[in-house]
């Protein structure tokens, strides 16, 4: 007789024995919700590229600023958040409500960690509404279709697709991908994007993930990040590093005996929020 011990991740489609690039990324962000094989290949990363974590904080930072823009100054009250990742603090919904209860929220991602987490994403206000998808980017019929139960595409759409297109290898089909996405959504709607630009700290990390077999991050020139954008209008500032796009006041530093903000400082991590005319 044989005394085997369960397997907790049976038949949940949870492989823990290969890095996911969405918990590797819930690790440098300080969150629970990954496992030794993540924090491997997260600690690898950091040896050769420890700026990193810094900008997977900046890049919470321009979500949560994207999103309190849409729903604050443009008046959105609908968001389809693609590649959303693991639930952590300030997720969109949260972001979103807080400004306007009635915003309904539609997230999207394929990872089925993600989807064992659905239920701390669907805690909305009960004025708005939330759900999850287990969707593909590419996909678009069928994650738009699905969306649609939620979202009202006649009216406009917030579309946030961040650091999820770097996992699109072929440029041409990302920008084929976002194209697609839009052409759904009527005129009016808002599109942020955000993804990695090249760097040399960037290319060793790429290199250290080309040794792993579960991640598989592309980064990018900053121009083709931007050419996501044809044919949109950009919202101020534009096109810049993430932390810099309307940033918060920065931290402050003693300079001289006086008390100075620090403004913060441009990471490779790149994009903006625009609208379809």
């Amino acid at each position: 007789m044989t005394d085997a011990t369960p397997n907790p991740h049976a038949n949940t489609g949870i492989d823990v024995t290969v890095p996911h690039s969405a918990r590797v990324w819930n690790y440098w962000l300080g969150g629970k919700d990954n496992y030794a094989v993540d924090r491997e290949t997260g600690d690898a990363v950091i040896a050769v590229y420890p700026q990193i974590k810094v900008n997977a904080r900046e890049s919470r930072g321009f979500l949560k600023r994207a999103v309190r823009f849409m729903a604050g100054e443009a008046g959105i009250r609908q968001f389809l958040d693609i590649g959303t990742g693991l639930p952590t603090a300030d997720n969109t919904h949260e972001v979103a409500q807080r400004i306007a209860p009635d915003a309904r929220v539609v997230y999207a991602d394929n990872d089925p960690l993600v989807l064992a987490h659905a239920r701390a994403l669907l805690v909305g206000t009960p004025e708005g509404e939330t759900k999850y998808l287990h969707a593909d980017i590419r996909d678009v019929a069928g994650l738009m279709r699905s969306a649609e139960e939620i979202l009202d595409f006649t009216k406009p759409v917030a579309v946030l697709m961040l650091g999820v297109l770097g996992h699109i290898h072929d440029i041409d089909e990302a920008r084929s991908l976002v194209a697609q996405i839009l052409a759904r959504v009527p005129s009016g709607s808002y599109v942020a994007i955000s993804d990695a630009t090249l760097s040399e700290g960037r290319r060793k990390a790429e290199q250290t993930y080309a040794d792993t077999d579960g991640v598989h991050y592309h980064a990018r020139e900053q121009a083709e990040v931007a050419s996501f954008f044809d044919g949109l209008e950009w919202v101020e500032p534009g096109f810049s590093s993430v932390s810099l796009w309307r940033p918060d006041l920065g931290s402050v530093d003693v300079v001289d005996g006086v008390p100075t903000v620090v403004p913060p400082s441009p990471v490779d991590q790149y994009g903006g929020v625009a609208q379809k005319p």
